[in-house]
């Protein structure tokens, strides 16, 4: 049987006792195939060549063991360390927080060219703007492209309107229009004052219809390789509309309705093409009463060994089973293409 080694990349300096690094990797590491499993921190400064500066030479990392397992002071990523050639890997999987700007996700085909990466950085760079949902317009509520003042203004005397910057994530940067009253990190002006602010900085925005279930809870989805692990649903604080649980919302165990399946066979085969593996898919519920499509996420996905835990369900371990076929199907086409 042949044995893989892998690569992670990701900077634990953000990481919590949540993160689902730890508990991946592991189940990454018990698979037959695998022969080994590295990570290398961005949280390193001996990496910082390679992650700042873009130098692709070799890299310092940790190997994941039965002991790895996060700690505030990161003792995980100072044992263990060693330096490694990039090229002793036959997979890199990014587990690192987004955005990742497009210079660096291009950095890596070239720091990894015989290598499977996942997920495939051009498929990241491509759906990590929220432009990409414009593909799938059918599964999703009213929305449109809003890059200059006109256009926002045009959306926004059709109904109430959120704008969504291209690149943000976790809720930052969203601002939410309702006829002449603009709200903007929770600060409320008139769409006049908003439009000179805009002016003078203007920006792309995703324009949506601002949907009046949005109290009913924003739902995450995890698929891994087309099949769906399990949900969440997370609720808005108290006072208000933004479900992130960064911005101060709940997360409880949900249900995937009907049309979220329908929603996911959709989209799943586009993703499939741009060589991604494990995303998230973020619903809410329309004016209709029916879930809608209103994000697609394929940076880093958390939250699954949660929701293992909530269901109390071995999904990990399947997750990461499917991503081992994942990788042995794919290297055998890259060995077939290289031969």
């Amino acid at each position: 049987m042949r044995k893989f080694k892998l690569l992670v990349l990701t900077d634990h300096t953000n990481h919590s006792s949540e993160n689902s690094l730890y508990t991946l990797v592991h189940f990454m590491r018990l698979h037959p195939n695998c022969k080994q499993v590295d990570v290398a921190t961005r949280g390193n400064e001996l990496n910082g060549f390679f992650f700042n500066k873009l130098i692709p030479k070799n890299i310092f990392v940790n190997k994941v063991d039965e002991h790895f397992a996060f700690s505030p002071n990161g003792k995980a990523f100072k044992t263990n360390l060693r330096r490694a050639y990039l090229q002793e890997y036959d997979v890199v999987w990014l587990r690192m927080p987004p955005p990742l700007s497009s210079i660096f996700l291009d950095f890596l085909v070239q720091a990894f060219p015989n290598q499977l990466i996942i997920n495939n950085p051009a498929g990241i760079n491509e759906t990590g703007s929220k432009a990409f949902l414009l593909n799938f317009k059918e599964s999703c509520p009213p929305m449109a492209l809003c890059t200059d003042i006109e256009s926002i203004r045009d959306f926004k005397n059709q109904f109430p309107i959120v704008l969504k910057p291209f690149r943000d994530y976790g809720g930052k940067g969203i601002i939410r229009i309702d006829g002449d009253a603009v709200w903007d990190a929770g600060v409320q002006m008139t769409f006049e004052e908003f439009a000179n602010q805009y002016q003078e900085k203007p920006i792309p925005y995703l324009g949506v219809k601002f949907l009046k279930n949005v109290g009913q809870g924003d739902k995450r989805i995890i698929v891994v390789a087309g099949q769906i692990m399990g949900a969440s649903l997370r609720l808005p604080a108290k006072g208000s509309w933004i479900c992130n649980v960064s911005q101060g919302g709940t997360s409880s165990m949900a249900k995937v309705s009907k049309e979220e399946e329908m929603i996911i066979q959709k989209i799943n085969p586009t993703l499939a093409k741009m060589g991604i593996v494990m995303y998230g898919v973020d619903t809410l519920v329309g004016d209709n009463g029916k879930r809608v499509l209103s994000e697609i996420n394929t940076t880093s996905i958390g939250g699954l060994p949660q929701i293992a835990r909530m269901e109390r369900k071995p999904l990990v371990k399947q997750a990461t089973d499917l991503i081992w076929d994942y990788i042995i199907q794919n290297i055998k086409v890259l060995d077939a293409i290289t031969d």
